[in-house]
């Protein structure tokens, strides 16, 4: 059977909490091997978005499809199988801070592989270099820069070798250089491996950077998605006020 070329689907999902609407409707193709961006206000929903595809949240009514299958249906061991299939480098890169950078990217393999200690060190060794953190493995996470946490965070990301990468904010609080070396490593990461990567952010010109697709979430919607050249040239006045941050149009700023 020939694989579509989305690797995960949602189709007019809802989510409220509470009274809250937070997805209305919301349709969105990720495609296969490419990195799409998600952008849009903050407390908008794009965690949300992220949260749907791993299955820690249920939409209340639509459907959230990764290949094909629909995994609102799955039961809690299905959806941890599922989830293997995927990697997550949260905002803060979510390190144990009780651990040394090597014993957090080799934490996930010790989980879910047989590997015996010299083919951990191994792999743990090759993900640390492929993100630029040789030599690095017995410092302690509080002896990293914010830059070089989100680097370990991303090597543990990828150290169970998965399909898909989600980046949660990966360049929040961090400065313009880092900020750059950030987007550049996503996306040099996307180009060896070859992976599916979703990215929430709120940096415009670094999602021109590195992403083959950009989706504009507004009102629980995706409104825009297309390519970089087809966001930054819409005629959508919504799209426009917010790739140029401009205080003034239809989106209300608070």
């Amino acid at each position: 059977m020939v694989k579509s070329d989305a690797i995960i689907e949602l189709r007019e999902v809802h989510k409220s909490f509470g009274a809250q609407k937070v997805l209305d409707g919301l349709s969105l193709s990720v495609p296969r091997g490419r990195i799409t961006v998600i952008i849009g206000r903050s407390g908008g929903g794009k965690s949300v978005i992220l949260k749907h595809m791993i299955g820690l949240i249920k939409p209340d009514r639509g459907q959230v499809l990764v290949d094909g299958q629909d995994i609102m249906p799955l039961d809690d061991r299905d959806l941890n199988e599922l989830r293997k299939r995927f990697g997550m480098l949260f905002q803060d890169a979510a390190l144990f801070d009780s651990m040394t950078v090597f014993e957090n990217v080799a934490f996930p393999l010790r989980e879910h592989t047989r590997y015996n200690e010299t083919k951990i060190r191994e792999v743990v060794e090759e993900k640390l270099g492929l993100v630029g953190l040789t030599g690095h493995g017995e410092k302690m996470p509080s002896q990293l820069s914010g830059g070089m946490r989100k680097r370990a965070g991303l090597a543990r990301a990828i150290a169970l070798e998965p399909e898909i990468i989600l980046f949660d904010e990966p360049t929040t609080g961090l400065d313009p250089l880092m900020t750059d070396a950030i987007n550049r490593l996503i996306k040099n990461t996307q180009d060896r491996l070859g992976i599916t990567a979703v990215v929430i952010s709120h940096d415009i010109q670094g999602a021109y950077q590195v992403a083959h697709q950009i989706a504009m979430l507004h009102k629980g919607r995706i409104i825009a998605a297309g390519s970089p050249e087809a966001i930054r040239e819409s005629d959508d006045a919504v799209v426009q006020q917010f790739i140029h941050g401009r205080a003034e149009g239809p989106i209300e700023v608070l």
